[in-house]
């Protein structure tokens, strides 16, 4: 199959399920597989929220499971954000015939890496522990990778606490290793994510057609609008298609090369992605490119094709 070959890791949540569908109808694209990891969920509900949206998709890419917990920290699921089943009450059917790989999710990432040596891009809309264990376990791997794009962060202000992004306080010390690998790196925070949003009139539009894969992402932005309307936001944004999105089409997006931490040791500021944007005192390295402006005319468009094409 043709395309630029794609790892996903997931925490399987409502806009992991979109970004998931976007890599599936891409042409651009070959996903090659999914790993999973605990975030917007527990791991047992964001494992089987992706072979559900295997089924939905009619696709069996190989799921792998990985870390039930953050490396340090305990896990805070957003259930306020992604109901309790992770897709916001939302109900999907399993695949017939699951097949779950023996293979943690780490293991498998490297295998695969090693197979297509600086051709693999690794796209991360998640917690980044699984990465994290796989860059310690296997210290070649950043070198093996052509790339990580990843959704986590924030140039600015936070959505979970005012500092911090929800995937980097999760597991900051998983996102500061994989800021320190030396990997090829594309940040997709918020700054830019936040711009990448469907209204209500747009995915009622979408369900209209009769789409089942439509039907879902409606009925997944209505429960997002349910929460975030309530606080000012525009619709349902497309966090996690902001990746797979940059991959296929980067001329769609505007960034600036910068250096990014994160704050691991911090009360109020932990987990928070501390970046030299706008500061006139310079961290004496650029290790991330980070995105900082999206086409969103052009950008949901091209991801209402691909929902809509799915059959």
């Amino acid at each position: 199959m043709s395309g630029i070959p794609v790892w996903m890791d997931c925490d399987t949540g409502m806009d992991d399920a979109v970004a998931i569908m976007l890599a599936h109808a891409l042409s651009e694209i070959n996903l090659i597989a999914v790993s999973t990891v605990c975030g917007n969920a527990e791991l047992d509900k964001t494992y089987w929220n992706t072979q559900r949206i295997n089924r939905l998709i009619n696709a069996d890419y190989p799921v792998y499971r990985g870390a039930e917990k953050p490396l340090m920290k305990p896990l805070a699921p957003a259930v306020n954000v992604h109901g309790e089943n992770g897709l916001g009450g939302v109900e999907l059917p399993l695949p017939e015939d699951v097949i779950v790989p023996d293979v943690p999710a780490w293991d498998a990432l490297y295998a695969c890496a090693r197979s297509m040596p600086g051709e693999l891009r690794l796209v991360a809309t998640a917690p980044m522990t699984n990465i994290a264990t796989a860059f310690i376990r296997y210290p070649d791997l950043p070198g093996l990778l052509h790339s990580v794009t990843f959704m986590g962060g924030s140039a600015g202000s936070g959505n979970v606490t005012p500092a911090a992004e929800f995937n980097f306080y999760t597991d900051p010390e998983a996102a500061q290793i994989v800021l320190q690998s030396g990997a090829k790196l594309v940040m997709c925070g918020l700054d830019v994510t936040n711009q990448a949003y469907y209204s209500m009139e747009q995915l009622e539009s979408m369900a209209a057609t009769g789409s089942r894969a439509g039907t879902f992402v409606r009925d997944c932005g209505r429960y997002a609008w349910s929460v975030f309307g309530k606080l000012g936001m525009a619709g349902f944004s497309m966090h996690d298609s902001c990746p797979v999105m940059y991959l296929a089409h980067p001329e769609l997006f505007e960034g600036k090369m910068a250096g990014v931490a994160v704050e691991t040791r911090g009360t109020v500021t932990n987990g928070k992605s501390v970046t030299d944007l706008y500061s006139d005192k310079q961290f004496p390295f650029k290790n991330v490119l980070v995105l900082l402006k999206v086409d969103r005319d052009r950008f949901i468009s091209i991801l209402t094709d691909c929902v809509l094409g799915i059959r």
